[in-house]
């Protein structure tokens, strides 16, 4: 039985265990379902930063916040996901986490507001020493779930004048709680998940909301129910409708992924003949929607129901393709001389990338700059021992490559039991030149802005990076564990003596 199950979320972490989960969100949950499944006699415990579980889906409180992916595939798959919509609100998604962590007592492994501020491995034990708010604890694997984003700050642009605007100023990463937008004049500046979300949602009661962008997106409608998943539950037993219905979704979007890759210009043009299917005739597509890149150079938009068309082909809501000039008492004045009246400002401008949550990490007292290691699998990082990170697909739904992950930490962990190992270290060889590219392929502004802070991969196996479910399920599943990259170490006479 794992140790960090018998802890109370109020009560200080246990000071030794054998697996340290940091983060209770969507992979935190899994990693620790996945220890007590697979390697039921390790101790684990889970540190979360913030006052309750959820991650993302409990921070995010603004207007319509929803995924951007199927609950099938966003979803465990231990768990069925069950609710009507297969495109989800965030409350339910956090409701879902918290159920699924409850109903295999993960709950009682994690304590709350204990952030973690450093982690320190020595290879004379064979452990890391993981300083947090609430004391040290040490553990034998550090399996890092916090997400890849600064939680406590988001990016903001620094616009000329913005202390002008006599109106309110709203980041979407830290909602009011009691902001009050019925029949007010809105601007949602932004073009990406946030800005389709945040849109449709303001517009039900808000007089206008304007969607101001300075360039396009692809935006994709996206049925919010999946026919096929309520005909295979009401025939089937729930795990096996909910396995058939995530592999239907994995493998849809990956043959969409793939078709757009190869045939960027006919996906581009079946795209854009969508969304003028959508809007009707008056609208300047040329201008407003469509984008500079191909499908998938970024993520698309997902609306579901096609809601944020909804609500321009009504009125409620326009957007306007133009760049700030500066803000004004009573909105912004953009470079084409137009003006944007506006009673509330929502700056939706994007993320601050931080991996690891921004723990500092040192190797035998030697700091490690991750911006200088390759990521291994997806999921280490060159030269740090028995550390894992969960972090998900750009091109798929986050929790397929975190469960694989956890599941691949298990048969890391089972093997070096099996063996009498204590280390493993993803070791790039001297002689070994790999070219090194960007982790995250997306142009993204947000990844391009952490570019030189994040792991690099590599050119090929085990250093690339698939962004692949499928391919990725075989390797993670069935391929070779020492794999002559990853090194394996028994634990030092020091480590014994202790």
């Amino acid at each position: 039985m794992a140790a960090g199950t018998t802890a109370s979320g109020g009560a200080a972490p246990p000071r030794q265990v054998d697996v340290l989960i940091v983060g209770a969100g969507l992979s935190g949950i899994a990693a620790a379902r996945y220890l007590q499944t697979r390697l039921p006699r390790k101790t684990f415990a889970i540190v979360e930063a913030r006052a309750a579980m959820g991650g993302t889906w409990d921070l995010f409180r603004y207007p319509g916040v929803r995924s951007d992916s199927d609950m099938h595939t966003l979803g465990y798959s231990f768990r069925p996901w069950l609710g009507e919509k297969s495109i989800t609100d965030g409350a339910s998604i956090a409701a879902y986490v918290r159920d699924t962590a409850a109903a295999y007592g993960i709950d009682r492994a994690i304590t709350y507001d204990c952030r973690v501020l450093s982690a320190a491995w020595s290879s004379a034990d064979a452990t890391w020493t993981v300083a947090t708010t609430r004391g040290a604890i040490t553990c034998r694997f550090l399996f890092m779930c916090s997400g890849y984003y600064d939680y406590g700050e988001g990016y903001l642009p620094k616009w000329q004048d913005m202390q002008a605007f006599r109106g309110q100023l709203v980041h979407p990463q830290f909602w009011p709680e009691r902001l009050d937008y019925a029949g007010k004049r809105v601007v949602v500046i932004g073009s990406g998940a946030t800005a389709v979300t945040l849109v449709p949602a303001m517009a039900e009661t808000a007089a206008h909301v304007t969607m101001l962008q300075r360039s396009p997106t692809y935006v994709v409608s996206r049925p919010a129910r999946d026919p096929w998943a309520r005909k295979l539950y009401d025939r089937l037993p729930a795990r096996l409708a909910h396995g058939i219905v995530r592999w239907k979704n994995v493998l849809q979007s990956m043959y969409y992924y793939r078709l757009a890759r190869r045939y960027p210009d006919k996906v581009k043009a079946g795209l854009l003949a969508l969304v003028r299917k959508q809007l009707g005739p008056g609208h300047d597509i040329a201008t407003d929607y469509t984008p500079r890149y191909n499908p998938w150079d970024q993520r698309l938009c997902l609306v579901p129901d096609g809601d944020l068309f909804d609500a321009i082909r009504g009125g409620r809501a326009s957007i306007v393709t133009d760049t700030i000039t500066r803000f004004t008492e009573t909105g912004i004045a953009l470079d084409s001389g137009r003006h944007l009246d506006a009673d509330i400002i929502v700056t939706a401008t994007g993320l601050k990338l931080q991996l690891l949550g921004g723990v500092t990490i040192t190797v035998d007292g030697a700091p490690v700059d991750l911006s200088k290691t390759l990521s291994y699998k997806g999921m280490m990082f060159s030269g740090v021992p028995n550390l894992a990170h969960a972090i998900g697909y750009t091109n798929a739904s986050w929790t397929l490559k975190c469960e694989l992950t956890a599941r691949y930490v298990c048969r890391l962990l089972a093997h070096m039991d099996a063996r009498g190992y204590a280390s493993c270290t993803p070791q790039r060889r001297s002689d070994d030149e790999i070219p090194a590219a960007p982790l995250l392929g997306l142009t993204s502004g947000y990844i391009q802005r952490a570019a030189g802070v994040l792991p690099k991969q590599g050119a090929r196996a085990p250093w690339l990076v698939h962004q692949n479910y499928a391919r990725d399920t075989a390797i993670m599943r069935f391929g070779r564990l020492d794999d002559g990259v990853m090194q394996f170490a028994r634990a030092s006479a020091a480590a014994h003596a202790a």
